[in-house]
């Protein structure tokens, strides 16, 4: 539900006055699908970005920022989709204040069970000098009038000042003062660029909060990047001080450093309850399923020492606390892993197991799929089984991720032979499935692996640079999955970079299904309208 439609929590007063018990909900903004994206080297398509937005439903988080849906037609028809499809949350499209951007991220969210038009634009000094080249009294017009003209088309909209902690703070609440008497119900605090310290950020919220004399006709909001590592902990020192949105991402991804983590945020609050003495609507046992599903779609792992879904996080190799956890688990945690939807004790499956008890299994890690996906996982994992002694949670989901949900399959793989050694050069021959007909290819590289792709590269007619390779191991054992994660760029006019993934016990296979899950997507977008755009990127 947005902050519009629950009228309960429109509160004259909401930050003077305190109240009675409702001023303290933090609303939950979550821009994985904007701002995240804008992470180097993620590309996602429109069935990639529809997959994380209903698992973010699922989350329970208040806002989804699609997109910026002028930046491309692949864009606005992604946002289009996530507002038709996704409800239970407000659906956001970013906008800078041209009139143009507003009116298209109208025609993409008017689909939306609760739609939120985001406009934004600069007011720091840097920011209007080099960059945008106007004057204070430019902006300022411009915002008002960019808030006027999204309240045309929706009730619901959020004004950010890009840059504002680095803008004059009486200009600035000169600007909040007047978008909010044009209508803004949500107005964003930006750390555009991780600059502030929580001490200097929280005082500096709190002096808007008191500056400002029509505040309490809005929330206020923040958006903190992670330059400094201190996203997280200004978030936070800004709900202390009155903020009641926070913007954030999932595992923390985003533009350079990234932006604050979601789940930190979340779990903080709940975590250290009596301290902050606010709370959020999410769904805390959605959120490792939903850092795996972000992870698995960007590529972009998470690292094993990271806060709350990292794999050591509820790790303990010293004796002195394995000893203490097993005797009393608070003594070594201030969380249980269960509450963030992370199972230690993984069900094992085998060659035995039905398809039911597949299906059971996938629903309890959050995977609610079709028959046909069910039929497809079962076949997958039956075909597995006598290379693999035991299955575990991690397995199961590499082969959901990696084999089942994934783009149409222009080119499948049919048949691999490698031929390398040290004395030799290494020659791999690929068939291939391409609509239908079987196709084969023989090629020489520096290694198995360049052999495979310049193979499957003959055979696809792709040209494309290889940008990042990484081979991963789903779990422990001589037996393991092997999980292979490329990013591969065409040669030419599309400058978009494509995450390719693959599972295999055999990791040369493993490689060549990734380079052709690549493939295969370069062959999507071609189909899809504005596939091929360039995206420009937003700076809030």
């Amino acid at each position: 539900m947005s902050p519009l439609k629950d009228k309960s929590f429109r509160i004259e007063g909401i930050y003077r006055k305190g109240g009675n018990g409702m001023n303290n909900r933090v609303w939950v903004f979550d821009t994985t699908l904007r701002d995240g994206e804008q992470s180097p080297g993620v590309s996602l398509n429109t069935q990639e970005k529809l997959d994380i937005a209903r698992q973010l439903q699922k989350l329970g988080v208040d806002i989804i920022e699609a997109g910026f849906p002028i930046a491309s037609v692949g864009d606005f028809e992604a946002v289009k989709l996530v507002a038709q499809n996704v409800k239970g949350a407000a659906i956001a499209g970013l906008a800078r204040t041209s009139f143009d951007d507003i009116d298209r991220a109208w025609e993409a969210i008017k689909y939306a069970e609760q739609a939120r038009i985001h406009t934004f634009i600069a007011t720091s000094d840097i920011h209007l000098k080099h960059k945008l080249k106007l004057t204070r009294e430019q902006v300022l017009e411009a915002a008002v009038a960019a808030v006027k003209h999204a309240k045309k088309y929706t009730s619901d909209v959020e004004f950010s000042a890009e840059d504002s902690f680095r803008s004059d703070l009486d200009f600035l609440c000169q600007v909040v003062e007047a978008v909010i008497s044009a209508g803004a119900t949500t107005v964003n605090i930006p750390d555009t660029v991780g600059y502030a310290t929580p001490v200097e950020y929280g005082e500096f919220i709190r002096d808007i909060i008191a500056k400002v004399p029509n505040v309490d006709k809005t929330i206020i909001s923040v958006h903190c990047h992670n330059d400094l590592g201190m996203a997280v902990a200004n978030s936070l020192a800004a709900v202390t001080n009155g903020a009641r949105q926070v913007e954030c991402t999932i595992n923390g991804i985003g533009e350079r450093a990234g932006n604050a983590s979601l789940e930190e945020v979340v779990m903080a609050i709940y975590t250290r309850n009596k301290f902050y003495d606010v709370y959020t609507n999410i769904n805390k046992e959605e959120i490792y399923r939903t850092s795996r599903l972000v992870s698995s779609l960007t590529g972009m792992k998470v690292q094993p020492n990271k806060a709350i879904v990292g794999k050591n996080a509820f790790a303990h190799e010293s004796g002195i606390h394995q000893d203490g956890v097993l005797k009393e688990r608070s003594t070594y945690e201030i969380m249980n892993p269960k509450m963030i939807g992370l199972n230690i004790n993984n069900i094992v499956l085998g060659k035995h197991s039905g398809r039911h008890a597949i299906k059971d299994r996938l629903l309890e890690l959050g995977y609610n799929l079709s028959n046909e996906e069910i039929d497809k996982t079962f076949v997958k994992f039956k075909a597995l089984t006598d290379k693999k002694k035991e299955f575990k949670d991690e397995d199961l989901i590499a082969i959901v991720e990696n084999e089942v949900l994934t783009v149409p399959e222009t080119y499948k793989l049919e048949y691999l032979h490698i031929s390398s050694g040290t004395r030799m050069i290494p020659t791999a021959t690929v068939r291939l499935e391409r609509n239908g007909e079987m196709v084969e290819e023989a090629a020489c590289g520096d290694g198995p692996v360049d052999a495979i792709y310049k193979a499957i590269d003959k055979l696809t007619g792709m040209s494309c640079t290889l940008h990042q390779y990484n081979i991963n191991a789903v779990t422990g054992g001589k037996d393991a999955l092997g999980e292979v994660t490329v990013k591969i760029q065409p040669n030419g006019g599309n400058k978009k970079v494509y995450l390719g993934r693959g599972v295999s016990t055999d990791v040369l296979e493993a490689s060549a299904k990734a380079y052709l899950n690549a493939g295969n997507k370069i062959a999507f977008a071609q189909m899809e309208d504005g596939g091929m755009d360039q995206e420009p990127k937003s700076g809030v």
